[in-house]
């Protein structure tokens, strides 16, 4: 079958990949020149089963109104005249209920993990490089209640699975000594050592030249224009250098899709939420991270990507806009600059902001809607990465006509 995939992100590469272990011929269109140019370029960069929290939780609501006054929250709303965001936010604090979170979050955890076993059979298979560190990744707390209350709360995905290990403030600087200069201001902290971290980019890109080896058409800096159809049926692609047939198709275009979508008739609920990240040299600086951690009181993770710091934070409702202004990453900045003040060249920092395209319950897209040969993968939120591989391995099943491993209403918006 020839399947024609549409997005060059994480997700969309990781589909590609599935579908042609499975013997199919694969064509893959994007619009910008590369893969991993967009969403997948800046993000986190941590395989985080231990991460799967969803954002639409109890505390969500007060937190998205404290952030109309005070812009350091970690969720932050920015009030605009689109309908798509009041009507999208209405549906997210729907989902903010305890029993609803609660439920989202261990779907969510079961697809991250079987997603990561799924990354693992393929590294057996094909092993790449892109800066992998599977040591694990570090929760910590400042405040012992605070510490108290995560644990509690762990207890979550605990239950359903997930390896964890609870550190004092000696276990978590014998874990990461880099911390040295902050240890006496962290209580202690959570450690998932099945986590792991590493480059989204660099591996999108690897790969792509894996899906190109294997055989599949790459038709880059190619932009979809519309998508046609006849009844249940899509008979073709059209872009911008003409018409794209093939016997099935994948939308794996992540904050595109919605739009797209709907001029065929479809309504997905996604929407984009804005997060910012730097990306900063080492160098020669004598203690930057060695693994992957998270400042749980200030939601600021941090990651290493070879010669590079990785820092992450905030959501923010604000629609399609990716500006951004110095003023943005000052907090972030002055978090990672106390916890590695000799980590990183913090003067030298690349500022990047981009759109997670989030669902209200932070579950992916996976399958059919209203045509027969039209399949979604699509809506993958702010751990896309970590549950790329296995809803690529489960769309696959179910274009192939197989029952996944997990059944798609346990894991799927």
């Amino acid at each position: 079958m020839h399947v024609l995939v549409m997005g060059g992100g994480v997700v969309g590469v990781t589909a590609a990949w599935e579908l042609l272990r499975d013997g199919h011929r694969v064509t893959l269109v994007e619009r910008h020149p590369g893969v991993a140019e967009d969403t997948s370029w800046g993000n986190a960069g941590m395989v985080a089963p231990g991460h799967s929290f969803t954002w639409s939780s109890p505390s969500a609501p007060m937190t998205l109104l404290k952030s109309l006054f005070a812009r350091n929250q970690a969720l932050r709303f920015t009030p605009s005249l689109d309908p798509r965001l009041w009507t999208w936010s209405l549906k997210f604090l729907a989902q903010c209920t305890k029993s609803r979170s609660e439920y989202n979050t261990i779907r969510k955890h079961r697809l991250a993990a079987y997603s990561q076993a799924v990354l693992q059979q393929t590294l057996a298979e094909a092993p790449i490089a892109y800066d992998r560190i599977d040591r694990g990744i570090l929760y910590f707390y400042r405040q012992a209640a605070k510490l108290e209350t995560g644990i509690a709360h762990m207890k979550i995905l605990a239950d359903d699975g997930q390896k964890i290990e609870v550190l004092d403030r000696a276990g978590v600087l014998a874990l990461e000594p880099s911390l040295a200069a902050v240890g006496d201001k962290i209580a202690g902290g959570i450690y998932c050592p099945t986590d792991e971290t590493g480059s989204c980019a660099a591996f999108t890109r690897e790969m792509a030249k894996l899906c190109r080896g294997a055989g599949a058409e790459f038709r880059l800096g190619e932009r979809i224009e519309a998508i046609e159809a006849v009844g249940d049926e899509i008979i073709g692609v059209r872009t911008d250098r003409g018409t794209i047939r093939a016997d099935a198709y994948v939308m794996a275009l992540g904050n595109g899709s919605a739009a797209l979508a709907r001029r065929i008739g479809v309504d997905l609920p996604i929407y984009p939420i804005k997060g910012y990240s730097l990306t900063i040299p080492i160098g020669e600086q004598p203690h930057p991270p060695t693994i992957g951690s998270v400042d749980e009181e200030n939601l600021v993770a941090i990651s290493r990507f070879g010669g590079s710091m990785r820092v992450t934070a905030t959501a923010e409702f604000a629609g399609y806009d990716t500006s951004h202004k110095p003023k943005d990453f000052a907090f972030m900045a002055g978090v990672a600059r106390e916890l590695y003040p000799q980590g990183a060249h913090y003067d030298e920092a690349e500022m990047w902001a981009g759109l997670r395209p989030m669902t209200p319950t932070n579950l992916p897209i996976i399958g059919r809607k209203k045509h027969r040969n039209l399949w979604y993968d699509t809506g993958h939120g702010h751990i896309g990465w970590t549950m790329s591989h296995g809803s690529a391995r489960i769309l696959a099943d179910l274009i192939g006509g197989r029952t996944p491993a997990l059944p798609i209403e346990d894991i799927a918006a």
